[in-house]
């Protein structure tokens, strides 16, 4: 009597397969985002670390001159540092992801790779690029100024990870409804000019009157540096940190705009 045993699909085998067509695509669209912005410019990709390494260098020698004594320690530039980095994780991650649709347009109309694949090859670049930035810059900043600070890496690295996590989230619903009306680019750019100066990074909370901290406690990115400033100043509590709230606002972002732009991403690109 003939067999019928069957024999299971081999389900695990297409799923692994297809993991590493995914990860192949991400890595390809890193290397061609990597030529693309930098393989024509002296340096190459040096220049995406030298950049903002030189920019951040700049700007705290130009606000070391309008404001003598840090609010922490005794190196202007490392407060600043401290302030600006994440910050600057954030802001290049957000904007990156936002733009990341359009960047990969011609792209996205092979079936091997999805939007999500380039949403997260620019998400992972410019993460490492920025992490990059930041190591050498402490690095620098810790050895010639002698500053004398006790590092704790626990804040420093909880800092840099919840500063890149929200920028995915703000980057995923920028680039959805960017796509949907583009007019909000602008109207973005346009409300969060002031972000700067409202994200703590030449301030401390503490010494903002108790209504204004009532307001700014609401943005997340003030957490974030006082999270980092923990790290690089043991005396300094921030007890106003509340790293739940930091990873709420990421999630409920992260959350509505990958749901949505599995709507709506291909009204997106077919405009």
């Amino acid at each position: 009597m003939p067999s019928t045993d069957i024999s299971p699909p081999n389900v695990p085998s297409r799923v692994q397969t297809r993991h590493f067509a995914t990860l192949r695509t991400i890595i390809a669209l890193m290397l061609r985002e990597m030529s693309t912005r930098y393989g024509r410019s002296p340096g190459g990709y040096l220049w995406a670390i030298l950049e903002p390494l030189g920019g951040t260098l700049v700007l705290a020698a130009g606000f070391s001159l309008l404001v003598r004594s840090p609010a922490l320690g005794n190196s202007f530039i490392l407060f600043y540092a401290t302030g600006m980095m994440p910050f600057t994780l954030y802001n290049s991650v957000a904007n990156s992801i936002a733009n990341s649709l359009n960047f990969s347009r011609p792209l996205l109309r092979y079936p091997s790779v999805t939007w999500l694949d380039a949403a997260l090859a620019r998400f992972i670049l410019n993460t490492l690029t920025n992490l990059m930035v930041i190591s050498l810059l402490f690095t620098g900043i810790l050895i010639i100024a002698k500053t004398g600070s006790v590092l704790s890496f626990g804040p420093i690295l909880t800092a840099l990870a919840l500063a890149a996590f929200l920028g995915l989230g703000v980057g995923l619903m920028n680039c959805l409804l960017s796509g949907l009306y583009p007019a909000w680019s602008m109207i973005w750019s346009i409300i969060t000019r002031p972000l700067f100066l409202a994200s703590g990074v030449l301030m401390l909370m503490e010494r903002l009157p108790h209504a204004v901290q009532q307001v700014l406690w609401y943005n997340p990115l003030f957490h974030v540096i006082g999270l980092m400033r923990r790290g690089f100043y043991p005396m300094y509590k921030a007890t106003y940190v509340s790293t739940a709230y930091v990873v709420a606002v990421g999630l409920a972002l992260c959350a509505l705009g990958l749901v949505l732009l599995m709507r709506y991403h291909k009204d997106i690109l077919s405009t």
